[in-house]
């Protein structure tokens, strides 16, 4: 490989000791990415994570909507701006990792050239491999669902323009010599089919990104496809421009395993970490040639630490007398996402549940195996739906056992669907061909029902039944288990061994651009599992008998977010429970909207949550605030010293508190204007990453460090490589109910340990042998160590 300047300049890890997540948008470009770059690197950070560089929609705010992914975004500087950025990067010892989105570009044929070309050309277009179109529905044309309503209540806003098609903003290719005929004939001599927005449902004949129409899959399966969506990235990765990636949402790809391989190969091996959610129990596939995760699967370890199991208990059987949920409308968790998930299948999925019916059925056909024959559309589509609902994991792997995934278990309830049981072997054909069909048609299976089950997962898990069960929202987070949100020290340490062990350089996150809320808003609300009773005695109290409260379930919700969220104007407050309503799609949907249910959801909010009533809420925050904070400073620390590469969102170093997007994505001041104390604990515990990767890399240990005492399990510590000691308070108003910190110790490696976290103005602290608990927290809740040399 040429060494290019970048190369020359000084470089920095191969993998990095942290990364700092930047979201780049028009108004944050590369140029205002390069100026914060030595506060960054003052911060500790190895690397930086950019969102999305590619050529994405105009205006973009995220940038996973690419059009062009042979081009560098202009609106951010283009190529030469990314360039100057890394160059900058450089002098200050930073690399650059950037984010990829392999499975999808924007549905916007208007700034997207390959997509014009295809709904120009028809399939006969070099672009058609890249897009994922089932040409054996409508008739072989793409449905494009951009009309406001029936297609002849619309033709009066559609015109010909010289050889294109407008309506209104949108602007599509006219197929040659068409552009003369009368507008209904013109309409059915294209290669796509304009319709109504509403037909997308069921009609819609592309795989998408999940249920979103606006962004369309594209089949990096295919050799070329990734090589010409995947050129200008690695090119850059090979002349030294980006140092790592980070891929987007690998579960829509037809072939995880493969394409991984392949970006393996084509990147030279670089970092890697990829966007998996794993549910409970869930393994990576150890053949995957990655680093690891981005980090969920931390994420609710952490969160964990800081939950009273107990309490949630107590919390859950408080938040059920209070909005008396039916049980799978969010009483319970496990009932919720069932019934949440037969909704999204036979809902927001019915196209994509279609396709797959399509092509079980041509896989039944097959005259080789006449065993597969005679399965009737309907039940072949029952039997995907019934082992689809019961998917427990985002999607089988090829590398993997798919038979630990469409369990038999599953099979045998699916077969319960069935009033004739002979009918009922079509959930066993099925099966088969998910768990290893031969040919292209059973290969076209696995692939399409793998897909169709992460989208379903995530749209059913994530995007409803997070919204519908919300005892504690703290647990509602991507990858979390609110059936199970609590994580004992010993569970903790056992993954925390099992990491540093198999996945050393996998990635760790606390708040993310993905997250529900951020991590300093779910340590708040941790906090209520220690003082379950008070809260709901609260609420009783604020809500009552009121008459304004448009259903009890989502006013549990609106008081906890007003409370993990602390003072705040209005507006975000209400936008973000308007989004909860929608997503929970018990009285109101995007797609469906009850005006009247709205109207009296941002009544009741402007009225109590963020009216008077709010201010007792507020009260009990305030009066709760030291064991919050020991929450937020205990999450913080532990992410940023537990085994993987910690990736710190950006302004989140200091206290930042945030909701589901878009209110996660607003810009952030470098350097903040007062960093607090947890920006003094996330520098510190960063520095010392930088300076002594070797305690916390590939080859370092990790060592759990039980407290001894009444209160030891209040003490979460563990040791790195014997150099570096963390220790942080967990459930701290237990333990103050319980007369506080006593005579505990805790055993410390041999040696003399500093104390990190000391300020400026304060005399070094030193501990050996046994170190009473008391002492190790009598400044702070949290303490970081360093063994003296």
């Amino acid at each position: 490989m040429v060494m290019t300047p970048e190369r020359r300049d000084a470089l920095p890890p191969v993998t990095p000791t942290a990364t700092y997540r930047l979201q780049l948008q028009p108004a944050f470009p590369f140029k205002a990415a390069a100026a914060a770059v030595p506060y960054l690197a003052s911060l500790g950070i190895s690397h930086l994570h950019l969102s999305p560089v590619l050529e994405a929609v105009p205006g973009s705010l995220h940038g996973y909507d690419v059009v062009d992914p042979t081009r560098v975004r202009e609106e951010l500087g283009g190529e030469d701006g990314l360039r100057a950025l890394a160059r900058t990067a450089r002098e200050h010892g930073l690399g650059l990792v950037v984010d990829i989105v392999p499975n999808h570009m924007a549905m916007a044929p208007r700034h997207n050239r390959a997509l014009w070309e295809v709904l120009r050309e028809g399939p006969e277009s070099p672009y058609a491999r890249w897009f994922d179109v089932d040409r054996e529905a409508q008739d072989g044309r793409m449905l494009v669902p951009v009309l406001g309503g029936p297609v002849g209540a619309e033709l009066e806003h559609l015109r010909v323009d010289g050889d294109v098609l407008r309506y209104h903003d949108h602007v599509f290719p006219l197929r040659e010599g068409t552009g003369k005929l009368p507008l209904p004939r013109l309409l059915d001599a294209q290669w796509y089919r304009l319709a109504w927005w509403r037909l997308a449902r069921t009609e819609l004949n592309y795989r998408r990104f999940f249920s979103v129409s606006e962004l369309i899959g594209v089949r990096v399966e295919d050799p070329e496809v990734f090589e010409a969506t995947h050129g200008t990235i690695l090119r850059l990765v090979d002349e030294g421009v980006i140092d790592g990636l980070r891929v987007d949402h690998p579960d829509g790809l037809a072939d995880p395993d493969a394409y991984l391989e392949q970006l393996h190969a084509a990147s030279g091996g670089r970092w890697t970490v990829v966007e998996k959610i794993l549910a409970d129990g869930e393994r990576l596939p150890d053949s995957w040639p990655v680093a690891g995760t981005t980090g969920y699967d931390a994420l609710r370890r952490v969160d964990g630490l800081f939950t009273d199991p107990e309490g949630a208990g107590e919390l859950l059987d408080r938040y059920r007398r209070f909005a008396a949920p039916q049980a799978d409308r969010g009483g319970d968790w496990a009932a919720t996402v069932r019934r949440a998930a037969y909704s999204v299948i036979g809902h927001e999925l019915a196209a994509e549940t279609d396709r797959l019916t399509r092509t079980a059925s041509r896989a039944c056909a097959d005259p080789e195996d006449p065993a597969l024959r005679d399965r009737a559309p309907w039940a072949l589509r029952t039997a995907l739906t019934e082992l689809l609902v019961r998917m427990e994991v985002y999607r089988p792997y090829a590398s993997g056992d798919p038979a630990a995934v469409v369990t038999e278990e599953a099979a045998a309830q699916a077969r319960q669907a069935f009033a004739v049981p002979q009918e009922a072997d079509a959930v066993d054909a099925v099966r088969a061909l998910v768990l290893g069909g031969e040919g292209p048609k059973g290969a076209e299976l696995r692939a399409r029902f793998a897909q169709t089950s992460s989208a379903l997962r995530a749209k059913s898990v994530e995007d409803t039944a997070f919204y519908r069960y919300v005892p504690l929202l703290a647990a509602n987070e991507v990858g979390g288990d609110p059936g199970r949100p609590g994580v004992s020290p010993a569970g903790f340490h056992a993954y925390c061994a099992r990491v540093q062990r198999d996945w050393p350089a996998t990635g760790t996150v606390v708040s993310t651009h993905d997250t529900k809320r951020s991590a300093d808003v779910r340590a708040a609300l941790a906090v209520l599992t220690e003082c379950p009773q008070r809260w709901a005695d609260l609420l009783e109290q604020i809500t009552g008998a009121r008459e304004d409260v448009p259903d009890r379930q989502l006013a549990w919700a609106a008081w906890q977010t007003v409370f993990g969220l602390g003072p705040a104007a209005p507006e975000r407050v209400q936008e973000a429970l308007l989004k909860h309503a929608r997503e929970a799609g018990l009285h109101t949907t995007w797609t469906e909207q009850e005006p009247v249910y709205e109207e009296a959801v941002a009544a009741f909010v402007a009225a109590g949550p963020c009216g008077a009533p709010g201010e007792r809420v507020a009260a009990l925050r305030d009066a709760l605030e030291p064991h919050i904070r020991a929450n937020v400073l205990g999450t913080a620390l532990v992410q940023l010293t537990m085994p993987g590469v910690p990736d710190v969102y950006q302004g989140t170093e200091s206290e930042y508190r945030a909701l589901v997007d878009p209110d996660n994505r607003r810009p952030v001041r470098f350097p903040p204007e007062d960093p607090g104390v947890k920006g003094a604990v996330t520098a510190a515990a960063l520095r010392l990453r930088r300076r002594r990767p070797e305690v916390f890399g590939e080859s370092a240990s990790y060592e759990p460090l039980p407290a001894e005492g009444a209160a030891a399990d209040h003490c979460l510590a563990f040791a790195r490589s014997g150099r570096a000691v963390t220790a942080v308070t967990r459930l701290s108003l237990r333990l103050a109910q319980a007369g506080g910190w006593r005579d505990e110790r805790l055993a410390l490696p041999p040696g003399r340990w500093v104390d990190v976290l000391a300020g400026r103005d304060e005399p070094a602290r030193e501990f050996t042998g046994h170190a009473r608990v008391a002492e190790l927290f009598g400044r702070l809740p949290v303490a970081l160590l360093e063994r003296a040399e």
